[in-house]
C-alpha cells in the first residue's frame, strides 16, 4: 500500500458521495485500488454515512464512525493517520472536496523525489465567485447540482476547472506561493507521526486555523522539501460550512486567529516554503489558472 489518504465528514451525505467517487479507481487515472486506500471517517454526524455506500466505491475504501461531541475534526484526522496502512499519508480535512482525476498518481509521484517531501495541491470553489460571495447572490445546492450534472465531471473531471474559481487561500495560481493552507496534503506517514500529527488543542469548529499551524510546522521541520502541484487540485462543493459557506462579515476568522494566538503564543504568519518546486504537467482546462 503507496498512499492512504483519510478523509473526514461531518453531516454531507450529498458531498460526500461526490468525494469519494472523484477518489476512487473508477475516476482516478494511472493508479489502481492496490495502489493507495481511502479512510473515510464520520466525525460525529447526527445522521452518518452508510458505510455500504461507502464501501461500494472500491475494495480500498474503509469506514469508520468516530464517536465524538467535538465540533473539530483534528482528533479524527490523527485517528486516520494511525488506522492507514500506507507508506504515505494524503489528508482532506473537508470532506466536501471533490479531486481532479490525476491527483492520486500525481500526488506518488511528488512523493517518491524524497523522504520528507510535503505535496499540496490547491483549492477551488465550485460555481462562479468565492462562495462566501456566490451563495449572496443565489448560489445553492440545487444550482450546483445543475452545474455539476451539466458539465458530466464524472467522465472528464478536469472540467471542475471550467466552472470554478480559486479559493483565497491558493491565490496566484499554480505558479503562486505555497498556500497558507493546504486542503489536500501528503508527506510519508512516519514524517506526520514524528510531527505528532495535528494539534489536538484546536477546538474551534471545522478545527480553526489546525491546518495552517500543521503546515507552519511542517516547512519548519529540517530537511523538508516541500512541492506544489500543477494541473491537480480539489473543488469546494457548497454545504454550508463554517467559514466557506457563510457571509464574508461572518465568517468565523478573528475567532480562529485569537484561538492560534493563544495556543501559539504568537498570531498566525505563514513560514516560508524553503526552495518550493513545481510537480506536473497542465491539461488544458487548467491552464487559465497558472497564474494570477
Amino acid at each position: 500500500m503507496k498512499l492512504s489518504i483519510v478523509v473526514i465528514f461531518f453531516n454531507m451525505t450529498r458531498e460526500a458521495a461526490r468525494t469519494l467517487y472523484s477518489l476512487s479507481p473508477a475516476y482516478q487515472r494511472g493508479v489502481a485500488a492496490q495502489d493507495y486506500e481511502v479512510i473515510a471517517i464520520d466525525n460525529g454526524s447526527p445522521q452518518p454515512l452508510d458505510p455500504a455506500v461507502v464501501t461500494s466505491h472500491g475494495p480500498n475504501f474503509r469506514y469508520h464512525y468516530h464517536a465524538t461531541d467535538s465540533v473539530s475534526p483534528v482528533e479524527a484526522m490523527n485517528l486516520g493517520a494511525k488506522m492507514a496502512q500506507g507508506e504515505a499519508l494524503a489528508v482532506i480535512v473537508d470532506g466536501a472536496r471533490m479531486a481532479s482525476p490525476g491527483l492520486v498518481r500525481l500526488t506518488l509521484d511528488a512523493l517518491r523525489l524524497d523522504a520528507k517531501a510535503f505535496v499540496c495541491a490547491r483549492a477551488w470553489h465550485l460555481g462562479p465567485e468565492v462562495q462566501n460571495f456566490s451563495m449572496l447572490r443565489g448560489y445553492d445546492q440545487a444550482t450546483e447540482d445543475a452545474l455539476l450534472a451539466e458539465i458530466n465531471w464524472r467522465e472528464d473531471g478536469y472540467r471542475l476547472f471550467d466552472v470554478s474559481v480559486i479559493a483565497p487561500s491558493s491565490h496566484g495560481g499554480f505558479l503562486g506561493p505555497f498556500p497558507p493552507e493546504c486542503s489536500w496534503l501528503a508527506m510519508s506517514r512516519t514524517f506526520f507521526l514524528d510531527l505528532g500529527g495535528y494539534d489536538i488543542r484546536f477546538q474551534s469548529p471545522g478545527g480553526g486555523l489546525c491546518n495552517h499551524e500543521f503546515r507552519n510546522r511542517v516547512l519548519a521541520s529540517p530537511g523538508v522539501r516541500p512541492i506544489n502541484l500543477l494541473g491537480e487540485g480539489v473543488f469546494h462543493q457548497v454545504h454550508g460550512g463554517v467559514s466557506t459557506n457563510v457571509a464574508p462579515d461572518n465568517r468565523p476568522n478573528p475567532g480562529f486567529r485569537a484561538e492560534f494566538e493563544r495556543l501559539k503564543g504568537e498570531p498566525f504568519k505563514p513560514v516560508p516554503a524553503p526552495g518550493l518546486q513545481y510537480v506536473g504537467t497542465l491539461p488544458t482546462a487548467a491552464r487559465p489558472h497558472l497564474a494570477a
